[in-house]
Formats: C-alpha cells, sequence, structure tokens
C-alpha cells in the first residue's frame, strides 16, 4: 500500500493524491494494484468513520473529491489495459429533487469500487433512468432527500419491474420499510454502503 496516497485520500489532499498516483503510474505500477491496494481501502476507510459518525458529510465530499480527482488519473489507464469494469450503473436523483451530494458521494464509491458510473443527474424522471439502461446500466439508484419526492421512486421502480433491472434507492428520509413497501431491489443508508447493497442486488460477490 501506498500509505502516502491512503492517507492523502482520506484528508481529502487532492495536489497530494494526483502527485502519488502520478509517480506510481511513472514507476510502472500496475493502476488496478493501484486502485485495489491503496485508493479503495482508503475511500472504505473513511465511509466507515462516516458510518461510525466519527467523520461528517464535509469530510466524506473532501475525501470523495481527492479520490475522484486520482480516478481522473487512472480510469484512462485502466481502459488502455483492457480492464473491464464490474458492471455499469446508473445514478440519479429522482423528478422534482434537486439536491445531489449525497448522490455525488455514491457516484464515487461505486466508482472507486470499480463500477462504471453513468451519473444522470438530477430531477431525473422515468425516460432518463431509462435511457441510460437504454445505453447499458443493469441496475439504477434513485436518491431523494425530500419526502414529497420519495413517491417517484415507485413510478421508476414499477417502471422496471418487468425488465430484468435492478433499482436501488436511498436519501435521508427513505428507509428500509419504503424499500420493501415500493419493491425496490435494496436500500441503502448512507453512500458507504451502497457498494455493497449494489453488488448484492447485482448477484456479484464483494
Amino acid at each position: 500500500m501506498n500509505q502516502e496516497l491512503f492517507n492523502s485520500i482520506c484528508k481529502g489532499k487532492r495536489k497530494i493524491v494526483i502527485q502519488e498516483v502520478e509517480k506510481e503510474i511513472a514507476a510502472g505500477n500496475d493502476p488496478v494494484e493501484v486502485l485495489m491496494g491503496s485508493m479503495i481501502p482508503a475511500m472504505r476507510d473513511i465511509g466507515d468513520k462516516f458510518s461510525r459518525n466519527e467523520v461528517f458529510v464535509p469530510e466524506m465530499l473532501i475525501a470523495a473529491r481527492a479520490m475522484q480527482a486520482g480516478l481522473n488519473i487512472i480510469e484512462p489507464k485502466l481502459c488502455e489495459a483492457g480492464h473491464e469494469p464490474i458492471a455499469k450503473v446508473a445514478v440519479g436523483t429522482v423528478k422534482g429533487d434537486l439536491h445531489d451530494i449525497g448522490k455525488n458521494l455514491v457516484v464515487m464509491m461505486l466508482k472507486g469500487a470499480g463500477f462504471e458510473v453513468n451519473d444522470i443527474g438530477v430531477d431525473c424522471d422515468v425516460a432518463k433512468f431509462e435511457q441510460a439502461v437504454e445505453e447499458g446500466a443493469s441496475l439504477v439508484c434513485c436518491s431523494a432527500l425530500l419526502t414529497t419526492t420519495m413517491p417517484y421512486m415507485k413510478e421508476v421502480v414499477d417502471n422496471f419491474a418487468n425488465k430484468d433491472i435492478k433499482v436501488c434507492i436511498g436519501g435521508a428520509p427513505v428507509t428500509q420499510d419504503y424499500c420493501d413497501e415500493i419493491g425496490a431491489d435494496g436500500y441503502a443508508p448512507d453512500a458507504s454502503s451502497a457498494v455493497n447493497v449494489v453488488t448484492s442486488s447485482l448477484g456479484l460477490s464483494a
């Protein structure tokens, strides 16, 4: 493990993350090893701390942005090496809801875990999720921060009910009970658990 890279992601030091990733690549180290050995463990660590209320959304966001800076360098190298993503998923905040902090964290956690992610943004109607599936997503993640927009999640779930497309939901007001009620495939209480929920919903080993 590159401890400097690990620590820099955890502390959100983007410039040092970029320097360390570039140093690893310049040294001829396998980008997959850099990702799996130092970067993903760092995001997992910050995610675990978030789950234990040891860090909060601002720290998570700063760490995720530092992670993204490193991913921007790593991703093209993975493509060059023919490294296939685990699966392709789409993530969006549902229609009527313009909140994106939680969604953005989920996107970065999934990317860091090796998924190809289509971030379709905020205020997403069924047609937008449908388009993402047409572009190759095998699972969609719906986020909502308002109780008034939560009911739209059911419309997304119902739309994909007979199409062999998994739907996972999350957001501050969302609960496992609501997930069960509307028939969604998975519920993530926070961004750090989203990776496990998506992985298990797709029937993949964690």
